[in-house]
């Protein structure tokens, strides 16, 4: 039987759509080049493991890429505000601590960013516990990470759900034994839980 539910945060509970997010601040011309130096540039996933600040990784980023560093500037510039709330899963998180189930966040997530996600939205309130990537410098799909949340909140892997929408971060959670939910669209959540006999409406 099922106790314990882990949601992932970005595009379970708090959606991330940084390309939409630069189509309206920068030139459609560069988006791309800006995207792939920012998003997918090493520094972002060393933000997720807390071995750099927000400062370094726009030096080192602009850097690497003078020519756009207006832009780069500018993604930078109040992108938390892309990460807005899922409210379809939201309501299906409170649902499932209101019958009892507990419920926590494991999220590979920059510092600054998660403090700010956390002061605005109220469904934090709901968590029993969570670990963030930046506090624990280990990152999905890191088995470590995985282990760390089921030891510090004395989990049973076998009665643990984890949902996440990365396959990989799907696939490092199996391999310890944690149930999963792959999730291409939140809006298929609540089935997905009702297919793992989950009591939710």
């Amino acid at each position: 039987m099922y106790k314990n539910i882990i949601f992932d945060l970005g595009n379970v509970l708090l959606s991330f759509t940084p390309m939409e997010y630069l189509k309206s601040k920068i030139k459609e011309e560069n988006i791309e080049t800006v995207f792939k130096a920012v998003f997918q540039s090493e520094e972002w996933i060393m933000l997720d493991r807390g071995t750099i600040t927000e400062k370094e990784a726009i030096s080192n980023i602009i850097e690497r890429n003078l020519d756009y560093k207006d832009d780069i500037n500018l993604a930078f510039e109040n992108w938390y505000d892309i990460l807005s709330p899922i409210e379809e899963t939201i309501n299906i998180l409170e649902e499932l601590k209101e019958k009892g189930y507990k419920v926590y966040y494991l999220s590979n997530f920059h510092q600054l960013a998660f403090e700010e996600v956390v002061k605005k939205n109220k469904f934090f309130e709901a968590f029993d516990g969570g670990v963030v990537s930046y506090a624990e410098k280990l990152i999905k799909p890191d088995e470590a990470i995985y282990k760390l949340v089921l030891e510090q909140y004395k989990l049973n892997p076998s009665e643990t759900i984890f949902i996440d929408d990365t396959k990989a971060n799907v696939e490092g959670a199996n391999k310890i034994g944690i149930k999963t939910i792959f999730l291409e669209e939140p809006g298929t959540l609540r089935e997905e839980l009702k297919k793992l006999s989950i009591d939710i409406d």
